[in-house]
């Protein structure tokens, strides 16, 4: 059975040998943030690029512990599984600016790994695959909305034996190449977003799980050795909450995502899978994603499409999904299997915003399986929000969030229910 603690491809392959100590003494700062994954680390730093350096970030256990340094590095546009699912909260034109505000996230992070000389195997490229007509016709209208917001890369619709050219598989009839796109080793951008945060001043304490959190004007988080005295501070612990904040824990459910590792293959064998040596995904309502590694590695990621359970051997099952794209890896070995939660809202669209009644408590949270992007975009709103506010953040913070009843109780019932309808949904968008 895999388990929180099992190696994954990151783990193993970091390089940035950052540790940060834990909280001992009771201390002051502007800004405290519970969570040191993506969105912690990401709003962190943005507002200490504006002036804002009194930060101190808690750590449960060590940065990258949670789902960003469990997922596929796939960086894609889009925000949100679907944005007809928050029509209703920000309107047609609210629709419109959230669209274009999607198209950021893979900008942010290279002008972030830029800036910073992050050293985290960028690589350019990624494509949408559909498998039958009706996903060739949802790429075809997804191609002619990101060409409108999106002049400088080389977006483009490929189909029959076209679809060759970007990937090795003959299971796909249609493809939509965008050059924006690709992948990224997230948690060695992660750490060093970290070290850029401490270069700002900001203090980071690992192995510090937030025991208590007493709200007002001056907030205090109590850890198990300290304390934070703070004017403001920031939930950002999405899967890993563990019913801290009651509000919070409402309004998300974890599912689960898997990701397996294949031993080094040889560079014929790579140029055969991706030409481009991208990222991939379909575009069914639970997709299979995958990508090539520096080190000459498939990394291939999925979730469990209806019934909602945990695989007893994740390499077979993994393996299984994997050999229906590629049935000629048949005889490659898997060196690592791993997976961990994701916070999933009810419309999978993520949530900021501040508690009901506490404007100086903010909080972050249900990526819903798309987190390495959209966190970037997300977190830079945020900070706008937490700073003096913006409308980007008026207008994402305005998507209403459904309570999940339930949860606590009847999680693997209320997922599989949902997945259900989530894959039935997709035959009339065009997606199934």
């Amino acid at each position: 059975m895999i388990t929180l603690e099992s190696p994954t491809y990151y783990s193993a392959t970091r390089k940035y040998n950052l540790s940060f100590p834990t909280l001992e003494n009771d201390i002051e700062a502007d800004v405290v943030v519970i969570g040191g994954g993506f969105s912690g680390i990401n709003t962190a730093l943005e507002l200490a690029e504006q002036g804002v350096t009194n930060i101190v970030v808690l750590e449960a256990r060590y940065l990258g512990y949670g789902g960003t340094g469990r997922n596929g590095g796939q960086i894609m546009a889009g925000i949100g599984h679907d944005l007809e699912k928050i029509r209703s909260s920000v309107g047609d034109q609210g629709v419109r600016k959230i669209f274009e505000i999607s198209e950021l996230g893979a900008g942010i992070i290279k002008a972030r790994i830029a800036r910073y000389a992050i050293d985290a195997d960028f690589c350019q490229g990624y494509s949408y695959l559909g498998f039958n007509s009706r996903q060739a016709h949802t790429l075809r209208q997804w191609e002619t909305q990101f060409k409108a917001t999106n002049a400088r890369d080389e977006i483009r619709f490929l189909a029959g034996s076209e679809v060759r050219q970007i990937i090795g598989s003959n299971a796909y009839s249609s493809a939509l190449l965008h050059m924006g796109g690709g992948h990224v080793h997230s948690l060695n951008l992660l750490l060093g977003e970290a070290q850029a945060l401490v270069g700002h001043g900001a203090r980071i304490f690992e192995h510090s799980p937030a025991l208590e959190v007493t709200y007002g004007e001056r907030i205090k988080v109590r850890t198990g050795r300290g304390s934070v005295r703070a004017s403001k501070l920031l939930w950002a612990c999405d899967s890993f909450l563990n019913k801290l904040e009651p509000e919070l824990h409402a309004r998300t459910i974890n599912t689960y995502a898997f990701q397996l590792m294949t031993e080094p293959l040889t560079d014929e064998l790579i140029e055969r899978i991706s030409p481009i040596r991208g990222a991939y995904s379909d575009i069914r309502p639970v997709i299979d994603y995958y990508r090539v590694t520096r080190e000459n590695r498939l990394l291939f990621g999925a979730a469990t499409p209806f019934v909602e359970h945990i695989p007893r051997d994740l390499k077979a099952w993994n393996r299984a999904l994997m050999l229906k794209i590629f049935p000629y890896l048949k005889d490659v070995r898997i060196d690592l299997a791993w997976g961990g939660p994701m916070a999933t809202s009810a419309n999978l669209f993520p949530q900021l915003g501040t508690l009901s009644g506490r404007p100086n408590a903010f909080y972050v949270q249900g990526y819903s399986g798309f987190g390495v992007t959209p966190s970037h975009i997300i977190c830079k709103i945020l900070a706008e929000g937490m700073l003096e506010g913006s409308r980007r953040y008026d207008l994402v913070s305005s998507v209403k969030h459904a309570r999940i009843f339930g949860k606590d109780h009847l999680r693997p019932l209320l997922l599989t229910a949902g997945k259900t309808v989530h894959q039935l949904s997709g035959y009339f968008n065009g997606r199934r």
